[in-house]
């Protein structure tokens, strides 16, 4: 759905969550084994993948300025009870948090939220303005303010609408002699 590269480290894994969903033809990915097998959940476990989902969602739309699609769980919520621990390489002395359950998908994303806030990149994942879309997209403008995942699509829509919303412009023009 867009020409933008991938979001960079962990952000990566949350913005492919979001985009399982392409909401414009209703098409979940999620819905297949084959969908579910990149972020390794089960079947049992797609309610809570889909919830998760949505809340991230929600929490990018913030990020781009914009209300939430729908009523979600909180985001905070989710992540509230979700155990990490600091890691420390021996080599270097560098520090990260990393899940204490690396399998759940709901652990890999705190950890990957976590490390993202470390970076300084977690307001960058935004998800589209566009009602219609709300992909998810990683913001690498130098001012931090992208609004739509391709501005070729969503962006020239936008505009488009707008162009069309406003009043006809008269040219005529009467010249008196």
């Amino acid at each position: 759905m867009t020409e933008r590269s991938p979001a960079p480290d962990g952000l990566a894994l949350i913005e492919s969550l979001v985009n399982t969903l392409d909401i414009g033809s209703g098409r979940d990915t999620l819905d297949t084994a084959g969908g579910r097998e990149p972020f390794g959940l089960t079947e049992d476990e797609l309610p809570g993948a889909v919830a998760l989902r949505e809340s991230l969602r929600a929490t990018l739309l913030a990020h781009a300025g914009h209300p939430p699609h729908r009523e979600v769980t909180p985001l905070g919520e989710l992540l509230a009870h979700v155990p990490l621990h600091v890691t420390v390489d021996p080599a270097d002395g560098s520090a990260a948090l990393a899940p204490a359950d690396t399998g759940p998908l709901l652990s890999r994303v705190a950890a990957a939220v976590a490390e993202a806030l470390v970076a300084g990149t977690w307001s960058r994942l935004k998800a589209c303005a566009a009602g219609t879309c709300h992909w998810a997209y990683y913001d690498r403008s130098p001012a931090g303010r992208g609004r739509w995942c391709s501005m070729q699509v969503c962006g020239a829509r936008a505009k488009m609408r707008r162009y069309r919303a406003k009043e006809p412009h008269t040219t005529k023009s009467s010249t008196a002699t």
